[in-house]
């Protein structure tokens, strides 16, 4: 499918995923040390590796970066940035330290705290996500090498589409954390008679599996960080799924005071 345009931007973020892709699969090819970090995460070398790749592609452009493995940015300075790149050079570390190939490379752009551009990218399986909000454009390629250029990206993709409702349900769930609350999130459903199934995933690979019709709701009653979300609710937001804040009932935000997510559920 060529002849699709895509913008400087988006092209910069997934070089750079690809890249990242590529350490991140060295690191994750040998017997690797695992810290824990201040909050109870754990952190890798991959982790550290590929947040060196991303920001070395990123810092050339103006735009700011707010990464997990970055020292965080001040809100007194951050509120004054109107488009900044969110990352996550690893998300979904817990799968990549049982090595279940269910860890992603996120990269976003985000424009008054919405999400315009997102790429996601899974480095075991060389799946590459990537969205235009703005165009509404949302693409899935599969990869021979974490060396393939753009131009042979945009010969092979497919268009994502969402699936119709039906009265099957398919809820994402969590591959390593599945709080009582989702639990009863789906009984819930099931009690509205609804044949309810539930997919099990890890990483920001939950909003793909809903943006490309292989589930229908993602509800996330337990915590995560902007950059857990801002590039798979661009992917969404490109065809038409919405991830609503059980807060406000409104889209989630991003480059917020606090970095951590109201809880949100992802559907059509």
């Amino acid at each position: 499918m060529s002849g699709i345009e895509i913008n400087k931007n988006l092209k910069t973020a997934i070089e750079a995923s690809l890249k990242a892709g590529k350490v991140i699969m060295e690191v994750y090819d040998t017997a690797f040390d695992v810290e824990i970090k201040d909050d109870k995460s754990p952190l890798t070398e991959a982790d550290k590796k590929a947040n060196d790749v991303i920001n070395s592609f990123l810092k050339p452009t103006p735009i700011p970066i707010i990464s997990e493995e970055n020292k965080q940015i001040d809100y007194s300075v951050r509120k004054e940035w109107k488009t900044c790149w969110i990352v996550d050079p690893v998300d979904g570390t817990k799968e990549f330290i049982k090595r279940n190939g269910e860890f992603t490379v996120n990269i976003a752009l985000v424009n008054k705290g919405k999400p315009e551009l997102g790429v996601i990218y899974v480095p075991a399986t060389k799946i590459l996500y990537f969205a235009d909000v703005l165009n509404q454009q949302a693409y899935k390629a599969e990869l021979s090498s974490h060396n393939t250029t753009i131009e042979e990206i945009l010969q092979n993709v497919n268009k994502l589409q969402p699936k119709d409702t039906t009265n099957k349900i398919e809820v994402v769930g969590s591959r390593s954390h599945m709080s009582q609350e989702t639990l009863d999130f789906v009984e819930t459903l099931k009690a509205s008679g609804n044949d309810v199934k539930i997919v099990s995933k890890g990483s920001s690979l939950k909003f793909c599996l809903v943006a490309e019709g292989n589930a229908d709701i993602y509800p996330r009653f337990a915590p995560t960080m902007e950059w857990d979300t801002a590039a798979g609710q661009a992917i969404c937001n490109a065809v038409g799924v919405e991830v609503i804040s059980e807060d406000t009932k409104e889209s989630l935000l991003y480059n917020k005071e606090n970095l951590l997510n109201p809880w949100f559920i992802v559907s059509k």
